[in-house]
């Protein structure tokens, strides 16, 4: 008797641990109130060899993210991430063969996409978990210097996919519905430095056993130092600020 309660009792927390994988899904949206600093150097040749200089003006940037994790052991987890920064600045030097006169204006906007496949090294154990994982960040930036009297202005767009080490630290306060999360994506080479760390509390609301809406707030901040002799253009940016954003649990 002890053997079958045993075993029924095993396959009950199997089959509870299974499905609880299967559906394991997360989506956040909210808003990012980020501060821009930093500079963009544009040695292009042809006449293009200017400066921008970020404002350092609060701006609320959108994000949204997604989490999907399955119950196979060798394929990877996925996390999708989305956010949009918007930042404005001083234009100086040469833009197509005209200098920009005193005050010019610009606008960086940057839309980021990050896959990131991750697996669990801990799984909610001891109410703590770890993923790790890689991350592609693919970068699209438009810039703009924007016309000032008989200077005509200036645009351009990059898109870059950008590889970087992914880890997440989770830690659920036992007796609450209150987590303390942290994450951060970061990669080094040469002279060059991009990451990407966020620090995080939300409250989940225990009302239905099926969809459970959260709130999350925090602290994110960004490094995008690209200096390599071989592109045309070099960066030492930093976005800094905090966010706050809805969830659901699935």
């Amino acid at each position: 008797m002890k053997k079958i309660l045993s075993t029924i009792a095993m396959g009950t927390l199997l089959s509870a641990s299974l499905y609880a994988d299967i559906t394991k899904v997360e989506i956040g949206a909210g808003a990012w109130a980020q501060t821009p600093s930093g500079t963009a150097n544009y040695d292009k040749g042809l006449g293009v060899t200017g400066t921008n200089t970020f404002d350092e003006t609060k701006d609320t940037s959108p994000y949204v993210w997604m989490l999907i994790k399955h119950p196979i052991p060798f394929l990877p987890n996925i996390r999708l991430e989305y956010v949009s920064i918007h930042a404005t600045g001083k234009a100086s030097g040469s833009w197509n063969g005209l200098v920009a006169p005193v005050n010019t204006n610009s606008v960086m906007d940057i839309k980021e996409y990050d896959i990131i496949p991750y697996y669990n090294v801990l799984d909610n154990t001891f109410w703590t978990t770890v993923d790790l994982g890689l991350d592609i960040k693919v970068m699209n930036l438009d810039y703009k210097v924007e016309p000032n009297g008989a200077f005509t202005g200036y645009e351009d767009t990059y898109t870059a996919p950008i590889p970087l080490v992914y880890a997440r630290v989770r830690v659920e306060i036992p007796g609450t519905n209150i987590g303390v999360e942290s994450d951060g994506k970061y990669i080094t080479t040469g002279s060059s430095t991009i990451y990407d760390a966020r620090i995080k509390v939300d409250y989940t609301f225990d009302i239905s056993p099926v969809v459970q809406p959260a709130l999350e707030i925090g602290y994110r901040t960004q490094k995008i130092k690209i200096d390599e002799n071989n592109l045309d253009v070099k960066t030492d940016m930093n976005f800094s600020g905090f966010f706050a954003g809805l969830m659901l649990r699935f």
